[in-house]
């Protein structure tokens, strides 16, 4: 079992064991409370969240909204299980699936990266000019990605688990060894490795390779879904514009945000990291293009799942629709 499903299970045994779930702090008169865990600590590929919260996206649609920042020790799942927030940021398509797999009542409701931005990167050195180029060689990959982009790679370049080195969130292994290859988000990675290393590493975004999965998803528990679907939309709605203005308007607002909750993090980095959000088409291609910022589709989530169930991850006879829903995307989607 993986570390991420041993979570997962985890998660679901707390929502079934939890009578009373954390109450939410009071809201300002005519506000109703969403507090809102991201999958990591703030930064640029949270941005649209952060740009509709700085700019009142959320408070004019009649939300109170506090972003819960996430972090290394910062589980999602357990944190909506619990009832400790209302919403939650979902890195992946597999975390929405395996919740489906571990039958929680939990949701995909928007998807605001149409492209994960999950890349390989390697030494420009190397004769390695495309994804097929990496197999046989040591891949660098951190406990929750092999059992997420790796089961692609394998289905796609028949890549063998015998490549796989681990990986702590260092560059350092990374740029010690010549022939290594390193997972990374295209917006964060290859900056700090062309900084560290004096060198413009090459880079391969899966997305542009067939990836089908998601990023950046809003997940909902079924029953804030039934109880107030109004805030769930209102939520989108909102999110929806403050990406928009994040990515073509004036980003300073959320980002002066994301340094407050994150003072580690630096303009520079999120200025570099935007701008790959915009060249890269993380958030605004594909169906986001017809359908609107945070746009998912049936067919999109059965590409995804035939590769993840063709690799025995899930049972084929796993319903993935129970995985999402897109009764809250404007317009409908088809």
């Amino acid at each position: 079992m993986t570390p991420l499903r041993k979570m997962l299970i985890i998660a679901v045994a707390v929502l079934a064991a939890a009578c009373s779930p954390a109450k939410a702090p009071e809201a300002p008169s005519g506000k109703t409370t969403i507090r809102f865990a991201t999958d990591w600590r703030a930064q640029a590929e949270q941005g649209g969240f952060y740009q509709a919260l700085a700019t009142g996206e959320y408070a004019k649609r009649g939300l109170d909204v506090t972003i819960v920042q996430g972090g290394p020790g910062v589980n999602v799942p357990q944190l909506l299980a619990s009832g400790a927030v209302e919403l939650g940021m979902g890195s992946n398509s597999f975390i929405a699936v395996n919740l489906a797999a571990e039958k929680a009542p939990v949701k995909a409701v928007a998807a605001f990266m149409q492209k994960d931005p999950q890349v390989l990167i390697a030494h420009p050195d190397q004769g390695i000019k495309s994804l097929a180029d990496m197999k046989g060689r040591p891949i660098l990959l951190a406990d929750a990605s092999i059992s997420a982009f790796w089961v692609w790679l394998k289905s796609k370049y028949g890549f063998t688990d015998d490549q796989v080195r681990k990986y702590n969130y260092s560059a350092a292994p990374f740029l010690a060894d010549p022939k290594a290859i390193q997972q990374g988000y295209v917006t964060s990675e290859p900056y700090t490795i062309e900084k560290e290393g004096g060198f413009k590493p090459a880079v391969f975004l899966l997305a542009d390779e067939g990836y089908p999965g998601y990023a950046a998803m809003v997940l909902a528990p079924d029953a804030l879904i039934a109880k107030d679907p109004k805030a769930v939309r209102a939520f989108i709605e909102a999110s929806a514009a403050g990406w928009s203005s994040y990515l073509n308007g004036d980003a300073k607002p959320g980002d002066a945000l994301i340094l407050k909750d994150n003072p580690e993090m630096t303009q520079a980095l999120l200025d570099q990291a935007r701008a790959k959000m915009k060249a890269y088409g993380l958030v605004e291609s594909g169906d986001a293009k017809t359908l609107g910022v945070g746009a998912m589709t049936d067919a999109r989530w059965a590409e995804f799942f035939a590769v993840a169930s063709s690799q025995g991850v899930y049972p084929k006879d796993l319903d993935v629709k129970s995985a999402y829903s897109l009764a809250f995307l404007t317009p409908p989607a088809p």
